[in-house]
């Protein structure tokens, strides 16, 4: 089973589980050829984290988000140049972390993979109604080379526009027969270089050369009975694990579905989990270790009010706090003594999930020359205020909030699943295990499944499919309200795959808010 944000790309994976590859082979296929047929969530040009689960039940997990420019400082930088252009990428580490992958897991050359990917750039493929929308959303974002390939026009092309990108066919043709070194240590990696520093980038060769991946433990938690892993520090996926931990005390599915208590305090146990987060990415060392306890979510808990709704600062560190905001815990009081996602299982039981992005839509807008790669923004997800705990630093680790997960049962993979959304991540996620965990969802349901985001202070962006009702109440406990569309692609785009415990049967789910699809074979 393959699902991820795209037909085409799903299509990709199963091709290659047909072939007789396995879920690290599919996954690679699947996470190319998004590159193509979603040019404006991930690519070669950005980062990703996966999370691989073997058949014989251990689960690793590979961080390849690549580090901030040795030439990267806050007091350098501004909010428009870490957003939009040359300045604001860090090293891509998309290459080496598809490669690693492979060398570990892998069974199939990179060359028969990246097939699709090239197919589908030199033949072009079509724009999906979806795929339109998010181009006119980008537009003001994509300038020089870049606009030539998208915008080939000169507007936003409508649905049924065929995009071709014969620059990055080319890429990944020199990808495949030269492995990661093609970028980091060779020809590509030399002309992507040369395009940055030409346009008054921050990237070095030496940036490059220097580039490496990060396999480790993943963290681990529990969440109703179920063994909850996803990725660990400096990722900031702890914040879904956190909001998890708080809202076990409560009995949510008593409560109901959606129902305005339910929404009200899952709202405020992610505003805890946001202000630790802000508190604790970006820096030197890992969070405290109580911070995953469960005598620490207890005490977080008891700051939830349950007929009002508190202030946060945000989805980032403000100065000053707003007044009456929540502010980040302190761990040590009990321990003395935040794109696009894809999930593959195959039929040994090896499962793959990743959440891979170049930062905002087409990244930071800037193509490096005649790579075809877009270049990825996630200084942006960095601080320019140099008393921020996440503030840009030379050489640090990317910590964003990819969160793809996996929940397991009597030792046994339950559910694979994550989602884009950037600082939203988190909060998706734990809505979508709690669908699940909680209210007894399938996987299909659990994403389709109306959503909510807090964005700060005390506002919260719900889509108009939660009732009037519930949407009033809400308001009544103060929540400020910013209804969007039915199935908004402002609150993620999840995809996922489920394992019936009794039968071993995979049941694929894929968000209708995107172009999601799941294919079993």
């Amino acid at each position: 089973m393959v699902a991820s944000a795209h037909p085409l790309a799903s299509l990709a994976g199963l091709r290659a589980l047909m072939a007789g590859g396995n879920a690290i082979d599919a996954a690679v296929a699947t996470s190319a050829a998004l590159n193509v047929v979603e040019p404006y969530m991930s690519g070669l040009g950005g980062g990703g984290a996966m999370l691989v689960h073997t058949g014989s039940g251990e689960t690793v997990s590979l961080n390849y988000g690549g580090p901030v420019p040795a030439a990267a400082r806050a007091e350098t930088l501004d909010p428009a140049s870490v957003d939009v252009g040359p300045k604001a990428g860090v090293i891509p580490g998309i290459p080496a972390g598809w490669f690693a992958a492979l060398g570990r897991f892998g069974s199939m050359p990179a060359g028969d993979l990246f097939a699709p990917a090239i197919e589908y750039a030199e033949a072009g493929v079509a724009l999906t109604v979806k795929n339109s929308a998010f181009f006119a959303s980008g537009a003001d974002r994509v300038h020089g080379d870049a606009r030539a390939i998208f915008f080939p026009a000169g507007s936003t092309p409508s649905a049924g526009t065929i995009i071709r990108q014969p620059r990055l066919a080319a890429t990944y043709r020199a990808l495949a027969e030269g492995g990661a070194d093609a970028f980091y240590r060779g020809p590509v990696g030399e002309r992507f270089v040369a395009a940055i520093r030409a346009a008054g980038g921050l990237i070095t060769a030496e940036d490059l050369a220097a580039t490496t991946v990060t396999w480790g433990e993943p963290s681990v938690s529990r969440y109703r009975g179920l063994e909850l892993r996803t990725t660990g520090w400096p990722l900031t996926s702890y914040e879904t694990q956190l909001s998890l931990n708080i809202l076990e005390g409560f009995d949510l599915a008593a409560m109901g579905h959606n129902g305005a208590g339910t929404i009200h305090t899952m709202v405020e146990a992610f505003k805890l989990a946001m202000a630790d987060r802000i508190e604790y990415a970006g820096r030197v060392e890992p969070p405290p270790a109580g911070l995953l306890s469960r005598e620490y979510a207890a005490h977080r808990r008891t700051l939830i009010d349950p007929g009002r709704a508190q202030p946060i600062e945000g989805d980032r560190y403000t100065r000053p706090r707003p007044d009456g905001a929540v502010m980040p815990g302190d761990p040590a009081d009990v321990t003395r003594e935040c794109t696009t996602h894809l999930d593959v299982v195959d039929a040994q039981g090896n499962a793959v999930s990743i959440t891979q992005s170049i930062g905002s839509i087409f990244g930071s807008g800037f193509m490096a020359g005649d790579t075809g790669i877009m270049l990825n923004n996630f200084l942006y997800f960095y601080d320019v205020d140099p008393a921020s705990p996440n503030a840009v630093r030379p050489g640090m680790p990317w910590g964003g909030p990819l969160a793809p997960t996996m929940l397991l049962r009597d030792g046994r993979l339950f559910l694979s699943i994550g989602t884009p959304g950037g600082f939203g991540i988190t909060q998706t996620t734990a809505q979508m295990i709690s669908n699940v965990a909680d209210h007894g969802y399938g996987v299909q349901a659990a994403i389709e499944a109306p959503r909510f985001k807090v964005v700060k202070d005390r506002q919260l962006v719900i889509e108009e499919r939660v009732p009037a009702e519930v949407r009033a109440e809400l308001s009544r406990r103060g929540h400020e309200l910013q209804v969007v569309e039915p199935w908004s692609a402002s609150v993620g785009g999840g995809q996922g795959i489920l394992i019936d415990p009794e039968t071993g049967t995979l049941s694929g789910g894929a968000d209708p808010r995107r172009d999601g699809y799941a294919l079993g074979w």
